[in-house]
């Protein structure tokens, strides 16, 4: 006799488990061998309603959300996705129709980045609705990049703009900041959609594994992972605040509220790869970058010592934020 449960699977989650050693969800396990001379790379995140996303985003971007911070894990180590287990939590009353979008949203997202579901589990909960993906990418043995690594002399540099999700989310939580901050109908969009659907930078996953000396995404804000970075490397960070990669909308609510600078350059979400890389490689990195059409920025600089980076203003000032990076606890 099947129970509830089962009948969940076989109608929303069977369909996403394409790869033969899901083996269509019907065992308690499922099996996965990588190539011959590689070696997985494991990653997991969960997102929480009410702390990652809000409780009315659309269930599809929930989804998207839910796998793409994985993968942005997986670009930052220099491997490609391989597949994933999906977890969720579903409060008691949860619609099948927001079901059945989220899972929508999933398996569009699983197809284009090559990351089949090989299985899971579903419970109910008194809590909140929340959703955890462990993400398995593969790579040639031995060649992840670790967040330690980063030497005095290499250059900083990170992906995309930064800024956008943080601003997103204050956006989502209090629509006037469009109005007070001068954005345009398709600014303020830009801005939400960063916040609820990140850009993994999978393309750049080969060109961090051959050039970086380390990588790390920026997940919790741009300033607090590279300290991060830095104590694990046991180095120090010099970063030029005028050189931090704005968007055309967060350009425009800097410049109509400087403070804000310590929610772009502190505030979660970004999902961009935060690499040092050796002088001699930048342009090397640079060319690999142009090739993937991603962006990058040299930000600043990786110095001697263990005390704490400096983020340097126009005028040459040091800035100081209260909080260095989004923490739970």
């Amino acid at each position: 006799m099947s129970s509830g449960e089962d009948r969940l699977i076989a109608t929303y989650f069977k369909p996403l488990a394409t790869a033969q050693g899901a083996l269509g969800l019907t065992d308690d396990a499922a099996i996965y061998a990588p190539p011959e001379g590689h070696e997985l790379v494991l990653t997991t995140d969960a997102v929480v309603s009410g702390i990652h996303f809000l409780p009315d985003d659309p269930p599809e971007t929930v989804a998207r959300k839910a796998l793409r911070v994985n993968l942005s894990d997986l670009a930052a180590k220099g491997a490609h996705p391989a597949g994933c287990l999906l977890t969720m939590a579903l409060p008691e009353g949860t619609a099948e129709t927001w079901l059945k979008c989220f899972v929508a949203g999933l398996q569009s997202d699983s197809r284009l980045y090559g990351c089949p579901v090989y299985g899971g589990d579903t419970v109910r909960t008194n809590g909140p609705l929340w959703a955890s993906i462990t993400a398995f990418g593969t790579l040639p043995r031995g060649t992840m990049v670790k967040r330690a690594g980063a030497k005095p002399g290499d250059v900083i540099l990170v992906t995309g703009t930064i800024g956008d999700a943080a601003l997103g989310l204050k956006l989502l939580q209090d629509p006037d900041h469009i109005e007070q901050w001068a954005l345009s109908h398709d600014e303020a969009a830009h801005l939400a959609g960063r916040y609820r659907v990140p850009q993994p930078r999978t393309a750049m996953a080969e060109a961090v594994r051959v050039l970086a000396s380390a990588a790390m995404d920026v997940s919790d804000g741009l300033i607090g992972d590279l300290a991060k970075l830095c104590d694990v490397s046991g180095v120090s960070a010099r970063v030029d605040a005028a050189k931090i990669p704005l968007s055309v909308a967060a350009r425009r609510a800097f410049a109509t509220a400087p403070s804000l600078i310590e929610v772009i350059a502190t505030g979660g979400d970004d999902y961009e790869i935060l690499v040092t890389i050796p002088a001699g490689k930048v342009a090397a990195f640079r060319e690999l970058a142009n090739t993937a059409a991603v962006p990058v920025t040299e930000i600043g600089e990786i110095v001697a010592g263990r005390e704490p980076l400096q983020v340097i203003d126009v005028d040459g000032k040091q800035l100081a934020f209260a909080h260095g990076s989004f923490s739970h606890f």
